[in-house]
């Protein structure tokens, strides 16, 4: 009932020094979808769906900043989880990715996984939203800020079909992105949920716009006034 996208990138912070940024971006025809899958730190990043199980997310990433690799780490999650056959998890952290889609998820199901980033979702119109989501994050420049991009990567899915259940006309979206650098631009839209909505990507992308430019503006206030 979700297509999600897991992200690690390595770039370099305003003063120049290596910084690691990790995002998660979904949507689902369900509310408040922001609550329930994404999962990001400083060491990694992953989104649980399908039959949602949050441990799965929140020890995850305990484990990765233990030093676990996030295949191990959600690999020994899943085999401890008596509903593994119906869980959906991906993710990744500084060194790889990780994707799972157990058998009773509802179709069409399926993942992809590139360098530095995965994409997954079920009870999706095709294989096509996973590829156009993966597609998307591709082709987008990293120079400009990852949390409109991976907004943009979910518009994609969602212009290929997306979520199939049509009759569901409650949606929601979120993304959230951490670094270990300084502040990225548009660091302030780097925790954003649309969690009722007819439009949740289109929303999210408001949203992250009114964000920002309005930080902008209140820091320049307040550098007048101080």
């Amino acid at each position: 009932m979700t297509f999600s996208i897991c992200v690690h990138e390595t770039d370099a912070d305003a003063a120049g020094e290596p910084a690691d940024r990790f995002g998660v971006a979904v949507t689902t025809r369900l509310p408040a979808v922001g609550s329930l899958c994404p999962h990001v730190s400083e060491h990694g990043a992953i989104a649980t769906q399908s039959m949602v199980n949050e441990r799965l997310g929140e020890v995850g990433l305990d484990h990765v900043a233990d030093g676990v690799a996030v295949d191990d780490a959600l690999e020994a999650l899943l085999n401890a989880d008596d509903g593994r056959a119906e869980r959906q998890v991906h993710g990744v952290d500084a060194e790889g990715t990780f994707a799972f889609s157990g058998p009773e998820c509802h179709g069409w199901y399926g993942a992809r996984e590139g360098e530095n980033y995965t994409v997954a979702g079920n009870l999706l119109t095709g294989a096509s939203v996973v590829e156009a989501v993966a597609d998307a994050y591709e082709s987008s420049d990293r120079e400009e800020a990852l949390a409109p991009r991976l907004i943009d990567a979910l518009a994609a899915g969602q212009a290929e079909g997306g979520d199939k259940r049509e009759l569901l006309t409650v949606q929601s979206a979120a993304v959230e992105v951490v670094t270990t650098g300084g502040e990225e631009a548009g660091g302030y839209g780097n925790d954003l949920r649309v969690d009722a909505s007819d439009s949740p990507v289109r929303d999210l992308r408001e949203t992250y716009r009114s964000a920002t430019v309005e930080f902008a503006r209140a820091a320049e206030a307040y550098e007048r006034d101080r």
